[in-house]
């Protein structure tokens, strides 16, 4: 298989940190970059995140903690298969969802929707880019984790890119220009990571069986057929994991091939070719590309727009949303911390920031106190 390595970022170009520091005897700017996002309190907390499924339901699903190592594992394979920057790969790929506030997507879009309301706007990278720039204190000498630029830029723009002026905030970031090869394939294996991990979760608690996923996803009834075929005597759950584990490999595989035969058509060169390219390079082949989206598509019908899902959604937005408005009609009832912040940022940033920090369970036992509901 052909491999990338002249499209390798190389670390020694590394543009730095806002605050300089000595380097370390043993350990890359990169791999220094992983270990302080590790060692994060915004890292641990992700271990009670919700992903899909919240937490209580089973202890075997996926929370958002898990997931990001699922992520992390996917994409460093894919660095080292097309041999690029695993150590740049790895740390984006841990950093990659800091930012998310409880309850999933249901918490962002409700934080986003408060937001709008004072013509501002809640995005979980943005707000990972401010847990890792401004929010951690774990040093004396600066605030934030101090991360290198690459690692930052990778941050805000793994999943999307922006344009001169775009946002003004985020200037600073090369807007107009791709992100390296390592920062663009932390989207794509993050779609493989939650596509399959929300199908195996999906199965198990019973929201579909074998037979609907084949009449959405052709790939899997295929390799359905191949595994009753084989392991006649299996059971459904066994052979359903046959299934999902050979479609895992299928799709990294699919991911890999697809950005070399990119990165060949463009001709690129080298980093700077990268960046310049008018699109990004990392992505499927037509196949993989294909079965990507029917997972989507079928999870999207089947699982994410479920009546029992659907309904939990509404009831966490909706808990989100009178908090976050009590917070903001009674800020002196925020902790102390953030009650000091308020001289220097709007009300509604404060608690928006607040809330975002929150775990699941940190805001339910918040939601719970009888104090701020009597007001």
């Amino acid at each position: 298989m052909n491999r990338l390595e002249r499209l390798r970022f190389p670390v020694e170009q590394s543009c730095g940190r806002i605050y300089p520091e000595p380097s370390h005897p043993y350990r890359s700017e990169f791999q220094r970059d992983r270990d302080r996002v590790i060692h994060s309190r915004a890292f641990r907390r992700l271990e009670n995140k919700t992903q899909v499924f919240p937490a209580g339901v089973s202890d075997h699903f996926r929370n958002r903690l898990t997931h990001t190592i699922e992520v992390s594992q996917i994409a460093r394979t894919v660095a080292a298969a097309l041999g690029l920057n695993e150590d740049l790969t790895e740390a984006l790929a841990l950093a990659h969802d800091i930012g998310h506030p409880p309850f999933a997507h249901a918490g962002e879009e409700e934080l986003d929707r408060q937001m709008r309301r004072f013509g501002d706007r809640f995005d979980h990278n943005l707000h990972a880019l401010r847990i890792v720039e401004s929010f951690e204190h774990r040093y004396v000498r600066f605030p934030g984790l101090n991360l290198t630029f690459e690692v930052r830029e990778g941050i805000v723009k793994h999943s999307h890119d922006f344009e001169p002026g775009e946002n003004p905030a985020l200037d600073q970031y090369l807007p107009g220009l791709r992100p390296p090869l390592e920062a663009q394939l932390i989207d794509l294996a993050d779609e493989i990571a939650y596509n399959t991990a929300d199908l195996d979760d999906g199965f198990s608690a019973g929201l579909f069986n074998s037979e609907e996923v084949c009449q959405w996803v052709p790939e899997f009834g295929r390799r359905l057929e191949e595994v009753e075929s084989q392991f006649p005597g299996a059971s459904e759950r066994e052979q359903f994991q046959e299934v999902l584990r050979g479609l895992v490999d299928w799709l990294v595989s699919g991911l890999v091939q697809g950005t070399v035969e990119a990165a060949e058509a463009a001709s690129a060169t080298s980093v700077d070719g990268v960046r310049a390219y008018p699109g990004r390079l990392v992505c499927f082949t037509p196949p993989t590309q294909s079965t990507n989206r029917a997972l989507k598509q079928f999870l999207h019908h089947s699982v994410y727009y479920s009546e029992a899902m659907v309904e939990a959604r509404r009831r966490t937005a909706a808990q989100i949303g009178e908090l976050f408005e009590f917070w903001v009609a009674h800020p002196e009832k925020l902790p102390e911390h953030h009650v000091k912040l308020l001289p220097g940022s709007p009300v509604h940033r404060v608690v928006c920031d607040y809330i975002a920090g929150m775990t699941d369970g940190y805001f339910e036992r918040c939601f719970q106190q009888t104090d701020w509901r009597t007001k």
